[in-house]
């Protein structure tokens, strides 16, 4: 093991195939493996680092500025951070903002994440689209230790996304009801006063800003564990059923996910809305198949056709798994598919209201071009209510 000197860097960045990055670690200290991918967002650091569909994954930013505004409690999309770690370009800076309640740095470090800076992310960015979303091991030590060899050997030792089912590791522990809705001038975050409609959202992963969007349009929300069933769900008498997104291998979650998303299908007739692993759900339940991506979709400028208007949405995305159109089964229709490479991203049952998207439609970090998926949801709610 290579003992450091004072100018030796205090964090590195393994890959399996012996690739090593050096750079300035900062957050919390110690080695953590995961799946390396990187989000091309321009704003909203702190909900990327917070979004539990990124479990299991180092993320890269490409955008250098990152923890310029610093972090606030409003803008934790769950409780704690959920990605394993943050690389970037730049050593954050002293944050700059009328909301900022803390220093990223701290923030990190209090929550017991590792992040590593002074990193060509361009480079690294480069690695990842052309060879595939690698295994890494990321290691932060004030002193600069390192044992390289046992880096690359951790790195090699993960066994990657495919197979694994994340959404038990980050859903509730147990149900609970959400009226919170959208950020707003000059009140912020205000409560439904008068819900049109009962919603289950079933949890694979939920960020707050999904559940804010579905309180906007007038939705009473409950939220419920991955693992629901469908007689847990429609013990509730909802209007519509919302599937969350969430982080793994779809198929992994499918195992207890899709015999609920059938049940519910197949004993009422109830508006169905699923975000991107709730989109991937969906589909399984309904008879296709999914596929890993070799680097994923993550970033906030993502132009997405919908397939049934021509318009053009630019959107947020974070999946590594995408649905096979190929497998679509008859009756269900591909109504989104991304302009980068053509891949999946929204389907709908041709005669029912039942459909979903890979993309994310609520307002943050992304801009608003989708938020219309929202209020279709509730307009077909509203269609099957006594006039």
């Amino acid at each position: 093991m290579a003992q450091a000197t004072p100018s030796t860097p205090t964090a590195c960045l393994a890959l399996a195939d012996g690739t090593i990055f050096y750079g300035q670690g900062f957050g919390a200290t110690g080695q953590t493996v995961a799946e390396l991918c990187f989000n091309t967002a321009m704003t909203g650091y702190q909900e990327i680092m917070t979004d539990p569909s990124y479990a299991g994954q180092i993320v890269t930013f490409t955008f250098p500025h990152v923890g310029n505004v610093g972090v606030n409690p409003e803008d934790d999309e769950t409780a704690d951070p959920v990605a394993a770690g943050m690389v970037v370009k730049w050593d954050p800076t002293a944050p700059s903002n009328w909301r900022s309640a803390e220093g990223l740095k701290g923030w990190l470090e209090r929550r017991g994440r590792i992040a590593i800076g002074g990193i060509d992310t361009r480079r690294l960015t480069r690695a990842i689209r052309q060879q595939g979303a690698p295994h890494v091991a990321l290691a932060h030590d004030p002193e600069g230790r390192f044992d390289i060899a046992a880096l690359v050997a951790a790195a090699r030792g993960f066994k990657g996304l495919v197979g694994l089912d994340l959404a038990k590791t980050v859903t509730c522990a147990q149900s609970y009801r959400w009226d919170e809705m959208r950020w707003a001038w000059p009140e912020g975050y205000a409560r439904l006063s008068e819900p049109r409609f009962r919603v289950v959202a079933v949890d694979y992963g939920a960020k707050r800003n999904i559940l804010r969007c579905l309180a906007s349009v007038g939705c009473d929300v409950t939220v419920l564990p991955a693992t629901a069933t469908a007689d847990d769900v429609l013990a509730y008498q909802p209007d519509g059923v919302f599937l969350s997104n969430g982080p793994g291998d779809p198929a992994a979650t499918g195992a207890y996910a899709v015999p609920m998303i059938r049940g519910v299908l197949d004993r009422t007739d109830l508006p169905v809305f699923g975000i991107c692993l709730g989109h991937q759900m969906l589909a399984l339940a309904l008879g296709a198949k999914t596929i890993k991506m070799n680097h994923g979709h993550h970033g906030a400028n993502h132009p997405v056709k919908d397939l049934e208007t021509g318009k053009v949405e630019i959107t947020s995305m974070n999946h590594g798994f995408a649905v096979d159109a190929q497998t679509l089964p008859a009756g269900v229709i591909e109504t989104h598919r991304s302009l980068f490479d053509g891949s999946n991203c929204g389907i709908r049952m041709h005669d029912r209201p039942v459909y979903s998207v890979q993309y994310h439609p609520e307002a943050s970090p992304g801009p608003q071009d989708s938020f219309y998926l929202f209020e279709r949801f509730a307009g077909a709610m509203a269609a099957r209510q006594p006039a």
